[in-house]
């Protein structure tokens, strides 16, 4: 599993607005075939801030995400609601979601 984790620092007008300005790039990298998960959340610390959270099966899935049509729209429709560039965590991890946090098991006390 290829397992990618980016922030993006949105400029403050455009903030709030973040998610309905990636819907369309998120829907449509959620609907191909590699993409495991493609989760947005934002900052408790910085409003402003937005951690993407994304899995592909493989680095094909992963080739196929970055050579896409949405991807590639999204190149030119992102960037100018940004502060700056993304900054990204990008790996090859052994398995093929997500594993318990043991260390919290609820009900195994």
């Amino acid at each position: 599993m290829i397992f990618i984790t980016a922030k993006f620092l949105v400029r403050p007008e455009h903030a709030d607005r973040w998610p309905q300005i990636a819907a369309d790039f998120t829907a449509a990298t959620r609907a191909e075939p590699g993409c495991l998960w493609f989760d947005w959340s934002r900052s408790v610390d910085n409003p402003n801030e937005y951690v993407l959270v994304e899995a592909f099966r493989d680095d094909e899935a992963g080739a196929t995400h970055v050579q896409s049509a949405h991807f590639k729209a999204a190149q030119q429709t992102l960037p100018p609601h940004l502060v700056e560039t993304p900054r990204v965590v990008n790996f090859a991890v052994p398995q093929g979601g997500w594993s318990e946090l043991g260390e919290m098991a609820v009900g195994e006390r």
